[in-house]
């Protein structure tokens, strides 16, 4: 076996009305339904919704590296 490896990219946007972190949690936890081999992520846009002068909901934008089986 290698030690190289291949990394594939997904994006995806988490949301929480809880903070930042919580935004990255629910996106990676939702990713780890389905997606083997995550190794890293990288937040590339953070973003929130304003509710009557306040933050209602926070949205992250996370790509989330993952190991190609076999590389």
């Amino acid at each position: 076996m290698s030690d190289n490896h291949v990394y594939k990219k997904i994006e995806l946007v988490g949301s929480s009305r809880v903070s930042i972190e919580d935004a990255i949690n629910n996106a990676l936890a939702e990713a780890a339904k389905t997606v083997h081999n995550m190794d890293w992520f990288e937040v590339v846009e953070t973003r929130g919704h304003i509710t009557n002068g306040k933050v209602g909901h926070w949205q992250v934008s996370v790509k989330i590296g993952f190991r190609i089986v076999g590389s």
